[in-house]
């Protein structure tokens, strides 16, 4: 698979229930299959990530199948570029998305995301994957090996997905625009400010080949309201008033709006 030791940088082996490099630094596996390949010295945080509050509400969601079209728009553009090997997908929360493009691509999988529960979840449901906790800005594999990294609704760490990319390589990435989510947002705030948002942005080491924009309405109701915002960032930024306003809301309609650039190593 390719991993290297997150403190010293050597190559990682594996024996038996662990990981270990030649300097005697040694990662377990988990009992639901994901390493933790993240030290004290990379952490903002004692928990860094998501909580497990938060992944379980993100799973129960996207598996009712609300952004099923965001999935079936990475598959479609996966396949229409040919791509086939290594797949590393980078920020990948309970795993989702990166195990649907595995599975229909037939490749191997690293899932990375620096939250514990989330590696932990996606580890326990999606098998015959290779989960890690880590942080995008040191990613703990080789240089080149990924013929596809993604970044959905996630950090964007150009230099680093440059490094693990083959020559040939892909990257996928997914942001929200301008007006993903309104209706919800709507109810949390009292009023809505719009900031100029680049969402086909330019990166250093990268060409991007073509920007897809995805766009599709949805409704939600009862828990799956409150889980749609628990997956979003305003559950940290949302007001008291704006709590209760979604509270009383059983029903929501509302319209998911992102897009998917494709780009290749320059």
């Amino acid at each position: 698979m390719g991993l290297i030791c997150p403190v010293c940088g050597e190559k990682l082996n594996r024996e038996d229930n662990r990981y270990v490099c030649a300097r005697s630094h040694s990662f377990d596996i988990a009992r639901q299959g994901y390493v933790n390949l993240l030290p004290v010295q990379q952490k903002h945080s004692l928990h860094p990530g998501d909580t497990r509050q938060q992944v379980l509400s993100r799973r129960e969601f996207l598996e009712a199948g609300y952004y099923a079209p965001i999935a079936e728009a990475l598959i479609e553009t996966a396949k229409d570029f040919g791509i086939s090997g290594q797949i590393l997908d980078v920020g990948c929360g309970e795993g989702y998305y990166a195990a649907r493009l595995s599975d229909a691509l037939g490749a191997p999988l690293i899932g990375m995301d620096i939250s514990k529960e989330a590696v932990r979840c996606a580890a326990a449901k999606y098998k015959g994957k290779l989960w890690l906790c880590a942080t995008a800005s040191h990613i703990p594999v080789e240089d080149g090996i990924a013929a596809l990294v993604t970044s959905l609704f996630a950090l964007t760490v150009p230099g680093e997905f440059r490094r693990v990319l083959r020559p040939d390589g892909f990257f996928f990435q997914i942001l929200a625009a301008q007006d993903h989510l309104l209706g919800l947002k709507s109810i949390i705030y009292d009023r809505l400010d719009f900031k100029e948002k680049d969402t086909v942005p330019e990166l250093p080491g990268f060409s991007r080949v073509m920007s897809i924009p995805i766009r599709f309405p949805f409704t939600v109701e009862g828990q799956q309201v409150q889980n749609l915002l628990s997956m979003t960032p305003h559950v940290y930024r949302i007001s008291k008033d704006g709590a209760e306003r979604l509270k009383g809301t059983q029903v929501l309609t509302d319209t998911a709006s992102c897009v998917l650039n494709v780009f290749r190593r320059a």
